[in-house]
Order: structure tokens, then C-alpha cells, then sequence
């Protein structure tokens, strides 16, 4: 187990170095230079070439392409993400609350959804084929080929409009994470709830489960044993739902003006703000590539075949 996990770690050090190198290249393509951003930020109303040349001299921006990456990839690793090119703030002091914020609504929607997918998944695998599967599984359809922001513009004007219930936006109280946390639910467990179903449904049909039924075990008890070997299943989407649910807030909190990674993102990509855009990307690359290994080195803990790579 020792060997995977440092052969797992190194595989995941060498796809993070691989992506920061892809994430600061992207400034390279950009169509505006990031001194003109700088030079526009700062209110200067005639940009020339030697202003232009004395800003890029001052941010470092003058030197060999792998320098200015090597500089920037160990103050990466000291959370040093520089400084804003509109407000001249540092980006982590801008990017740290964000976060915090985004991670909270991330947690609580996460909760959600594994509750709501192992619940509904269970529910529709032991009554496979009955009016109540079928029932259950074309709501989660229909509810997941609605856009997401479909979905909140109904949500709001039903609840916040029309029966004035909960808040439209900000995070005042424990009532504003309700309709984010409904969105979130609604669209990802009406995808993973199937996974589970399918899970389970591939493991009621293996033998040990027909046997248990000739030794007489109550269906109660079959089932736990069904759904802790369908975990292993579980385990591996659950661990990648989170960073993929906390990428996707981008569109659910600019909807209902919450101060996350996502609304900051959006403002920043609005005004070419280039050292927070590539510690937003950073950081969620980061989030896939941790989550997606401590997936991978629990189910190697609980299925001995992946760490022989069968």
C-alpha cells in the first residue's frame, strides 16, 4: 500500500507542475498586453511603448519565459499569487475569503447531494421497475436537462418572489443557502443517484446475494451488504463530485450574488485581471487532482486489485 500511495502522490505532483505550467502560459496568449492592463487599472491616460516597457521592467515581466514561471511557481507554493492587476491587492487577500466562502456553500451542497443520491438511488434499485422507480427517475431527467440558471430563476421568483420566503442573493443567514443548495442538489444528485441505482442493481444480481437469500437473511440486512460493496462505486464519484461541484458554483453564485471563487472569477475575466485568474484555475486544478488521489487510495484500501493495477 506504502508503494501506491508514493506512486500515486508523484503521479499527482508531476499533473499539478504540467498544469501550472499550461496556467501561467496562458497569459502568453492573451491578445492584450497584462502592462496595458496594469497601466489602464491604474487610470494612465496615454499608454506608450516606454510606459509599457517600464511596467513590464517593474512586474518582471521583461525576462526569459521560465524564469518569470519558476519565480511565480515557488511564491505559488508559499500562497503568494502575487498582486492584482486592477487594485493592486494582494490576490491571495482577495482570493482567501472567496474561497472560505465557496467552501462553505460547497460542503453544505455536497452534504446534500450524497445524502439525496444514496437515498433516491437505494429507494429506486429496491423498487426496480415499479411506478415509483420510473417516477423518480424521469423527474431526476427532466430536472437535470433544465439549465441551472433555468432552475434558480424559477426557484427565486416561486420562493422569493411569490411566497416572499427566502433572501435572492447574498449569504445573510442560514436561509440564503437554501436556494443555491436546492440548485446544486437538484442538478447533480438527479445524475449520481443513477450511478448508485445502477451500482446496486449490478450487485444484487451477483451470487453471494442469492445465497443469502437461500440461507433466509432478511432483505433488510442483504441490502446493507449490496450497498456497502456498491460504495467502492460511490467512493470514486463522490470524490470527484466535490471539486467538480466547487468549479461549477461559477454560474449559481453570480445568479444569487454570492462573494465566492465563482463571482470573483467572473469579475476578474470581465476586467482581464490575470494573476487572480490563474490562481482561481490553479487552485481548482489543485482541488480535481487531491480529491481524484484520495479517491483512488481509499478504494485501493478497500479493493487490493487496483494496487496491483488489475
Amino acid at each position: 500500500m506504502g508503494g501506491y500511495i508514493v506512486k500515486r502522490s508523484l503521479l499527482s505532483v508531476a499533473l499539478l507542475l504540467v498544469i501550472s505550467f499550461i496556467t501561467f502560459g496562458l497569459n502568453q496568449l492573451s491578445p492584450l498586453d497584462p502592462a496595458e492592463v496594469v497601466l489602464h487599472a491604474q487610470g494612465v491616460p496615454i499608454i506608450t511603448d516606454q510606459l509599457i516597457a517600464e511596467t513590464k521592467a517593474e512586474l518582471g515581466m521583461d525576462r526569459p519565459f521560465l524564469i518569470q514561471y519558476l519565480d511565480w511557481l515557488l511564491s505559488c507554493l508559499q500562497l503568494d499569487f502575487g498582486s492584482s492587476f486592477v487594485t493592486g491587492k494582494p490576490v491571495w487577500s482577495l482570493l482567501g475569503p472567496a474561497f472560505l466562502n465557496t467552501l462553505k456553500l460547497t460542503a453544505v451542497s455536497v452534504s446534500s447531494i450524497i445524502v439525496a443520491s444514496i437515498a433516491l438511488g437505494v429507494l429506486c434499485a429496491l423498487r426496480e421497475g415499479t411506478v415509483l422507480d420510473k417516477s423518480v427517475r424521469g423527474a431526476a431527467f427532466m430536472l437535470t436537462s433544465m439549465p441551472s440558471y433555468w432552475l434558480a430563476a424559477l426557484l427565486i421568483w416561486y420562493f422569493s418572489v411569490k411566497l416572499d420566503w427566502l433572501p435572492t442573493s447574498g449569504m445573510d443567514s442560514y436561509r440564503s443557502y437554501i436556494l443555491p443548495v436546492m440548485v446544486m442538489t437538484i442538478g447533480y444528485a438527479g445524475i449520481y443517484f443513477r450511478i448508485i441505482r445502477s451500482s446496486m442493481l449490478s450487485n444484487m444480481n451477483e451470487d453471494y446475494v442469492l445465497y443469502a437469500r437461500a440461507c433466509g437473511l432478511p432483505e433488510k440486512i442483504i441490502a446493507v451488504h449490496v450497498l456497502r460493496n456498491s460504495m467502492q462505486v460511490a467512493v470514486s464519484v463522490f470524490g470527484m463530485a466535490i471539486p467538480t461541484i466547487l468549479g461549477s458554483t461559477v454560474v449559481v453564485e453570480n445568479l444569487f450574488a454570492w462573494p465566492g471563487l465563482g463571482t470573483l472569477s467572473v469579475t476578474s475575466i470581465l476586467s482581464r485581471d490575470f494573476p487572480i485568474i490563474q490562481a482561481y484555475v490553479l487552485l481548482l486544478a489543485a482541488a480535481f487532482v487531491l480529491f481524484n488521489t484520495i479517491s483512488d487510495l481509499i478504494n485501493a484500501a478497500v479493493n487490493p486489485k487496483l494496487r496491483k493495477g488489475h
